[in-house]
């Protein structure tokens, strides 16, 4: 006797009915842009981590935005950084998620200092390499304080690994 699957469902005992495996970072948000921002995104599709500074003063500041906290200029500069910092605070999302985040759920969510200006801190991922998935990193490597460095995953998104994993 053949089983047969009701109409418009496959047969799940078939190999080729079975579902290639699903892409989750195309479901992830994706940063929202704007004019401030923009060149920081440019930059970092092309696996630079940038910091806008002002021209004037030499102040770093994040995020972008059209003048100077320190002295109010609207002279900007983007500056090159050596993409190391420090985890400065950490936290693991368990479920309820969005849909795509909950498949790689728990993972970590990572606010880094960068070493070269320590009052910019940035959100990212602490993965085992660019691209990874989000719970790559096993949480009982975040620590406050841990080196890190920069890497970029798809569509040039910051992401961060371990300096000596």
């Amino acid at each position: 006797m053949t089983e047969h699957a009701p109409a418009g469902h496959a047969a799940m005992d078939h190999p080729a009915a079975e579902a290639a495996p699903k892409d989750l970072s195309a479901e992830l948000l994706a940063p929202v842009v704007d004019d401030d921002g923009a060149p920081f995104w440019q930059y970092a599709a092309q696996g630079e981590l940038r910091v806008q500074t002002c021209a004037d003063c030499a102040e770093p500041r994040f995020p972008p935005r059209p003048c100077c906290p320190n002295c109010q200029s609207f002279a900007t500069t983007w500056r090159l950084t050596n993409g190391r910092g420090r985890i400065w605070s950490y936290v693991v999302p368990h479920p309820p998620l969005l849909p795509a985040y909950e498949a790689q759920a728990p993972y970590n969510v990572i606010v880094v200092e960068l070493l070269e200006a320590p009052r910019i801190r940035l959100v990212g991922n602490l993965v085992t390499h660019a691209g990874a998935r989000l719970d790559s990193v096993p949480q009982d490597r975040l620590r406050i304080g841990a080196p890190v460095r920069v890497v970029f995953g798809d569509g040039g998104l910051p992401q961060w690994t371990l300096e000596r994993p």
